[in-house]
Order: C-alpha cells, then sequence, then structure tokens
C-alpha cells in the first residue's frame, strides 16, 4: 500500500506523514529530503546554482537513505547521503533557499524518482512530497494533498526553526515561501500540482491531530 501526501511547505505534510506511518506500523519516505540532501552537497561543493549538468552528476552519483527510530513515542528520521548523516545539515535555511531550484532540474527529477521508487519495492509505504500523488507514485491506493495560508506556513516554521536556534523574522519565510511556491508549481517537470483523486485538506486552522484523525478515516473508509 501507497500513501501519498503532498502540498506545499510548511502544511504539515511531514508531522501527518510520520505519525500516519507510526500509527499503520509502515514505512515513510521524506521525499523532500532527498532534494535537500542533494541542495546541502551542491552548497558544500560550491556547485553553480545555475550549472544543470553539475546537479545531474550529483544526483546521479548520489547513495541515499534514511534510518527510522522512536524516541518518546514519535518517529525520528535520520538522512545519508552517501553514508554521512546530514539530518541537521538539509534544514538549514541556507538549504531552504535554494533546494526549489536544486529540484527542478530535469535529471535531478529523474534520478531522485527512481531512487524512490526503489525505496519502496515490496514495502507499505507514506511517502510525502510535491509530486508523490501524480509522478512518483500515480497510481497510490490513497492520495491527500494538504495546504494552508502562506500567513500559517511562515509562522510554523518561524516557530520550527526558532526551536532550533535559528534567528528569522516572519517576514522573510513568507517571502521565502512565496518564492518556493511560485518555483515548485510552475517548473515544467513533476510540478506542484494536486492529484485529481487526492483527498484535500487545508490545515490553516486545524492541529496536527485534526489531520491526522481526517487522514486515517479516509484510509479506512471510515465516515
Amino acid at each position: 500500500m501507497i500513501i501519498a501526501i503532498d502540498g506545499p511547505a510548511a502544511s504539515g505534510k511531514s508531522t501527518v506523514a510520520k505519525e500516519i506511518a507510526k500509527r499503520l506500523k509502515i514505512s515513510y519516505l521524506d521525499t523532500g529530503a532527498m532534494y535537500r540532501a542533494l541542495t546541502w552537497k551542491a552548497l558544500q561543493t560550491k556547485v553553480d546554482l545555475s550549472d544543470e549538468m553539475a546537479f545531474a552528476k550529483l544526483a546521479n552519483d548520489a547513495k541515499i537513505s534514511f534510518s527510522e527510530s522512536l524516541i518518546d513515542g514519535r518517529l525520528h528520521i535520520k538522512t545519508y547521503l552517501n553514508d554521512i548523516d546530514v539530518t541537521k545539515e538539509i534544514r538549514l535555511p541556507r538549504v531552504s533557499n535554494s533546494v526549489s531550484i536544486v529540484a527542478k532540474v530535469p535529471a535531478v527529477r529523474k534520478a531522485m524518482v527512481k531512487i524512490q521508487r526503489e525505496l519502496a519495492v515490496g514495502k507499505d509505504v507514506v511517502a510525502e512530497g510535491r509530486d508523490i500523488g501524480t509522478c512518483v507514485f500515480p497510481e497510490a491506493e490513497h492520495k491527500f494533498f494538504l495546504f494552508a495560508s502562506t500567513e500559517e506556513r511562515a509562522r510554523r516554521r518561524c516557530v520550527e526553526l526558532k526551536d532550533k536556534g535559528h534567528d528569522i523574522k516572519v517576514s522573510s519565510l513568507e517571502k521565502e515561501i512565496i518564492s518556493r511556491d511560485t518555483i515548485d508549481s510552475t517548473r515544467p517537470n513533476s510540478p506542484l500540482v494536486k492529484a485529481r483523486d487526492a483527498h484535500v485538506i487545508d490545515t490553516t486552522e486545524k492541529n496536527a491531530e485534526e489531520v491526522i484523525e481526517e487522514v486515517l478515516h479516509v484510509i479506512k473508509g471510515e465516515n
């Protein structure tokens, strides 16, 4: 069984997907972390952000893997790039500011989709990202599209970053989110769009538990 959860940045995808995976006791796949890992590598090696051929080589040479663990009842995921733990590094603001540029490169998306499909072979998986239900797993049994207002998403991201010790203004995050939305939704290859058969959830005024319960009701076929 594949459960696809798509949506823009800070719409609640990761929180919901992790909890669904934990409660259903199935695997969790954060496709966004894969693009972030490549972006981090590009920034570390000072790759020109306009050099699509260099990005393609990085993607084709990349070995990306994940590990899962339960800590205090919460599912924690570590991301590895070429066997190096980059879990914390890929969430840095400088990575967030550049990931959409890397993710729109066709060769990068092709390489990442191949890896994503390989990671799901023979497993029940909750996969979250921006093109899961439309491109990566178009035949997924359950599809969801989460969204929220720009203001709310910026507020959430601000809280998240401050908890990690980063001092950043909500206004700056709003501009970043609008920019990412534009790049992600207008790229010609696998844009951020809602799958026709996706269940849509506006998370603006809902807490995580409310969204999780709605997703579970749909999966279980409850009214």
